[in-house]
């Protein structure tokens, strides 16, 4: 009956789409409240910033050794289920049943969003579950999201902020600076990746406001001997197993955490966070390359691997994205890399047409268009780029793993 409850699970909480994206704190902290405060049960790492914090939670996550220790993050490629984890694994869907079906009545008045229930969900599986600590990675900004109900975390930690949900967040580094900032607390150390000077600005007169300890870890060397340094700490050289040069920053962010988490007491494992994985990221599968870049920064991330591994070409793109990205930005960034662009789009109404991307081969469907580029290169790589869902579905398609139905929020 499990599979049953889980698609009526899944289309329960789905049904709450529609209510979209809702930044504010008033909801999740009032659905909290009539459900005991489960967020109080454990401490908490809170990460902000536009890309690599899922990266930098998942490797925070696997350097803490004393456990349980939970993960929360967003989006999921396949499951509901990977955005609750417990010491690396899925919480079991009939875990996540049970805790919905005590949470539903409770929460029932609270207009929730599908994240801000999500979040709720997490912080019941993590209470139940005995987490002592949980990674929380932001779902959007920082100041109003739904993670940022915590008067006191361990430690928080902001990646690189570029411009993204330009809607929501403002139209500027600035504004989006501000907005990551709001997960600063007075006296809790921030850990901090390089940032554009207006960036760094922001957050260093937010942290100077409130009295919030800056980190600045630096790093020096290859992915596959890379040393991190912040304060008096200085690390062995370290094999990160997460390719791309954008994640020797992300690994340096998420070293620092753990220095910090072993200041208050905390035992963690720096060489464990190296070899952390998060599936997406410049993942290789059977001959796809697959990464998970959605907006320019992103792209130019890829595009940067793409010219240092361009013995791996000729190279395929595999692209779509959602209709509210900067897709002509993204597109005309990775170009130049890539010898054939095949267009397409995930199965979401939030999909841009792949007819209206420009130049390039447009097929409908993901997993063809995966076999389109394939025949393209078949001596070289497809790349698979510009949206989370467009990577999820050529992934499932490429390992026969069974997904729920996607859902862009």
């Amino acid at each position: 009956m499990t599979g049953e409850n889980w698609e009526s699970l899944l289309r329960e909480l789905y049904a709450l789409s529609p209510r979209g994206i809702q930044p504010g704190l008033e909801r999740v902290r009032a659905a909290l409240a009539a459900v005991g405060d489960p967020q109080r049960a454990f401490g908490v790492v809170h990460v902000a910033g536009t890309n690599g914090k899922g990266s930098v939670a998942a490797m925070v996550a696997r350097g803490i050794v004393e456990g349980p220790v939970g993960l929360y993050t967003s989006p999921h490629l396949h499951s509901l289920t990977e955005r609750f984890r417990v010491d690396g694994d899925p919480v079991d869907q009939a875990d996540v049943i049970d805790a919905w079906d005590a949470l539903r009545d409770r929460v029932a008045d609270v207009p929730l969003s599908f994240f801000e229930a999500a979040t709720v969900l997490a912080f019941e599986l993590f209470r139940r579950r005995g987490v002592q600590i949980a990674v929380l990675e932001t779902g959007l900004g920082g100041r109003l999201d739904a993670t940022n109900v915590f008067d006191r975390p361990l430690v928080t930690a902001i990646t690189r902020v570029a411009l993204d949900h330009q809607a929501w967040l403002g139209d500027d580094l600035a504004s989006i600076a501000g907005e990551k900032a709001g997960i600063l607390r007075a006296g809790v150390p921030c850990v901090l990746a390089p940032q554009e000077a207006e960036v760094d600005a922001v957050i260093a007169r937010r942290a100077a406001q409130l009295g919030t300890p800056l980190i600045r870890p630096t790093h020096e060397g290859p992915s596959e001997a890379l040393c991190v340094e912040a304060d008096d700490h200085v690390s062995s050289p370290l094999w990160l197993r997460l390719p791309g040069a954008h994640q020797r920053d992300n690994a340096a962010v998420a070293v620092g955490a753990l220095w910090m988490l072993a200041e208050r007491g905390f035992d963690v494992d720096v060489g464990r966070a190296a070899l952390a994985e998060h599936p997406g990221r410049l993942e290789r599968v059977d001959g796809a390359l697959l990464d998970v870049a959605h907006n320019p920064d992103g792209a130019r991330a890829l595009a940067a691997h793409l010219e240092q591994n361009a013995h791996d070409g000729p190279f395929a793109l595999v692209f779509g994205a959602m209709k509210d990205k900067d897709w002509p930005t993204m597109l005309a960034t990775l170009r130049p890399h890539v010898q054939h662009v095949v267009l397409t789009r995930a199965k979401l109404e939030r999909s841009a047409d792949p007819v209206n991307l420009g130049d390039g081969s447009v097929v409908e469907d993901v997993v063809d268009a995966v076999a389109a580029a394939h025949a393209l290169v078949p001596d070289g790589t497809v790349v698979v780029a510009g949206s989370a869902f467009v990577v999820a579905e050529a992934r499932a398609a490429i390992l026969g793993v069974p997904t729920d139905p996607p859902i862009a929020l």
